[in-house]
C-alpha cells in the first residue's frame, strides 16, 4: 500500500502547461510589482530631496519644478521599469524569428543573448534600486538630523584621502537607511497583523 500510494502522478500535459503559464504570469506580476515599489519609493524621496533644494523659491516655482519632476519620472522611470520587464519578451521573439537569413541568424542570436542576459540584469537592478532606496533615504534622515549630518561632515572632513570622504558618507547613509526600515517594519508588521486579526 506505501508503494502504491509513493508511485509519481502522471499529470496531463496540459494542465502542466497550464500550470506553467499561471507561475510564469504570477511570477511576472509579482517582478512587475517589486519594480514599481522600489521606483515608487524612490520617486518620493527624489520629491522629498527636490522640496528641499526649491524650499526658498516662490510656490509657483515650487509647483512647476514639482510637475516638471513628475512627468520626468513618471515617463522615465516608469517607462525605462516596463522596457526593462518586457526584455525577456523581446528577447523571445527575436530568438524564435523564422526567417532563414543573416538578418534572421543575427535575430535569433541576438535574442538568445537577451534571454540569457535578462535575469542577471534584473537581479543586478534589483540589488541597486533596493541599495538606491536606502542610500537616498539615509541620506534624507541625517539630513534632517543637523546633529548626525554636521557630525558626518566633520568625519569625512577628517580623512585624508578623498574617495574616503565621499565613500564613508554615503555608507553611513546607507545604514541610517537600513536601521530606518527595519525600525519601520517592526511597527508596520504588528500594526498589519493586528488589522489582518480584527477582519
Amino acid at each position: 500500500q506505501y508503494f502504491h500510494h509513493a508511485e509519481p502522478k502522471h499529470l496531463d500535459p496540459q494542465q502542466t502547461s497550464n500550470q506553467t503559464e499561471i507561475l510564469a504570469d504570477d511570477l511576472e506580476k509579482e517582478k512587475i510589482k517589486g519594480a514599481i515599489r522600489t521606483d515608487f519609493i524612490l520617486s518620493a524621496e527624489i520629491i522629498v530631496i527636490t522640496l528641499g533644494t526649491v524650499a526658498s523659491v516662490s510656490f509657483s516655482n515650487q509647483v512647476m519644478v514639482l510637475v516638471g519632476i513628475a512627468i520626468i519620472m513618471t515617463v522615465g522611470v516608469y517607462g525605462l521599469v516596463a522596457a526593462i520587464v518586457k526584455l525577456d519578451d523581446g528577447g523571445l521573439y527575436l530568438a524564435q524569428c523564422q526567417a532563414q537569413t543573416i538578418i534572421g541568424a543575427i535575430k535569433r542570436k541576438f535574442g538568445f543573448a537577451i534571454l540569457k542576459f535578462a535575469p542577471y540584469l534584473m537581479k543586478a537592478l534589483s540589488v541597486l534600486g533596493t541599495a538606491a532606496m536606502f542610500l537616498v533615504g539615509g541620506a534624507i534622515l541625517t539630513h534632517g538630523i543637523p546633529a548626525v549630518h554636521h557630525g558626518i561632515e566633520q568625519l569625512a572632513a577628517g580623512l585624508s584621502a578623498a574617495w574616503l570622504q565621499w565613500l564613508v558618507p554615503t555608507l553611513l547613509d546607507g545604514v541610517f537607511g537600513v536601521v530606518a526600515g527595519i525600525a519601520a517594519l517592526l511597527i508596520v508588521m504588528p500594526a498589519q497583523r493586528l488589522f489582518q486579526s480584527r477582519q
